[in-house]
């Protein structure tokens, strides 16, 4: 029969498979508001957990890849420069306009 709630054995073994999976926020989302409760609450869940993190770290540690983080601070700094450079040509074509004016009205 199909049970309503999952138990902690079993809640430490679906949070085990979407650690590898890679899907911890669908595993979470999976909780009902008792399996919460049960999870926050339950020392052996915690210990369980902490058990599959270890297991699943030293099991798959040449596998895990390390994002790198030089392309995503090129990205900002060329976005950066981007901004600096357009908020320049904003003033730049300001000053022109400005000095336009001014010599359109003394002449």
């Amino acid at each position: 029969m199909f049970e309503k709630y999952r138990e902690a054995h079993d809640l430490a073994i679906d949070y085990g498979e979407a650690l590898r999976e890679g899907s911890l926020p669908t595993f979470l989302k999976s909780l009902s508001q008792f399996e919460a409760r049960e999870v926050l609450k339950n020392p052996g869940f915690r210990r369980a957990a902490e058990m599959m993190r270890l297991v699943n770290s030293s099991a798959f540690a040449d596998e895990i890849a390390v994002p790198n983080v030089d392309i995503f601070l090129a990205r900002v700094h060329a976005r950066i420069v981007s901004r600096t450079r357009k908020a320049q040509a904003g003033r730049q074509a300001r000053r022109r306009r400005r000095s336009a004016q001014y010599h359109d009205r003394h002449q």
